[in-house]
């Protein structure tokens, strides 16, 4: 089954000042966030988020990670899907995570940005992948910014205020931290019918085309054994 990923863009500290590289670590963040060190220690035990990690091989999360305005990284991801494709975007997706989660760098830290995203995407086309120049200005410019204040708006009337969360068929929201069975439950159904009933509610908000969508961003593996 092949399907399309639309990331939606959110912001956990929309007061951050979008002008300078970091804020804080993500360690003061969450103590700020939980009113200090005994509540932020049970939330950690609330969410579980170190344990479920590990069911998911990611062996460590860095607590100091530089937490900052993530805007630049929201239109920066927005921009490759659109103009390089949804399969593309997940790969950046993914390769930020790893750049954030696990190695600590800031999302606003734009020069540093601009360089790693421009060698993941030689090496996934190399023929067509930006320079790390037309990428930093492309993060320096302001292109996409009235996309993701679209979004943002739509979340809220959606009622959305925290992530993750996931919409399925544009009606089928599900808590991001739903254990794994419970997607695979949903889309067995929809493998099932054969057919996607609703449509995706946030392409047009964000400027993505049909087309992008119909391409998919996950595909089934092109060859299988016999």
């Amino acid at each position: 089954m092949a399907f399309s990923v639309l990331r939606i863009p959110f912001f956990l500290e929309p007061g951050y000042d979008e002008s300078k590289p970091f804020i804080e670590t993500n360690r003061e963040r969450l103590i700020h966030k939980w009113g200090g060190k005994r509540g932020w220690e049970a939330q950690k035990q609330r969410h579980d988020l170190k344990g479920r990690g590990l069911e998911a091989g990611i062996p460590h999360f860095n607590l100091d990670r530089l937490a900052a305005n993530t805007m630049a990284s929201h239109r920066l991801i927005q921009h490759i899907g659109k103009t390089y494709g949804l399969a593309v975007s997940e790969a950046i997706y993914d390769l930020l995570n790893q750049y954030y989660f696990v190695d600590g760098h800031s999302l606003n830290d734009k020069p540093r940005l601009a360089k790693v995203v421009a060698a993941r995407m030689q090496e996934l086309m190399p023929t067509e992948a930006p320079t790390q120049t037309k990428l930093l200005d492309f993060l320096n410019g302001d292109e996409g910014r009235e996309q993701i204040m679209h979004a943002l708006h739509a979340l809220n009337q959606l009622g959305i205020q925290s992530i993750p969360k996931f919409i399925i068929e544009g009606r089928t929201v599900v808590d991001g931290a739903a254990r794994s069975d419970t997607f695979v439950e949903i889309f067995r159904e929809i493998e099932a019918r054969g057919v996607v009933q609703g449509t995706a509610i946030f392409n047009d908000v964000l400027g993505v085309s049909d087309e992008i969508v119909e391409k998919g961003s996950h595909l089934p593996p092109t060859s299988m054994a016999a």
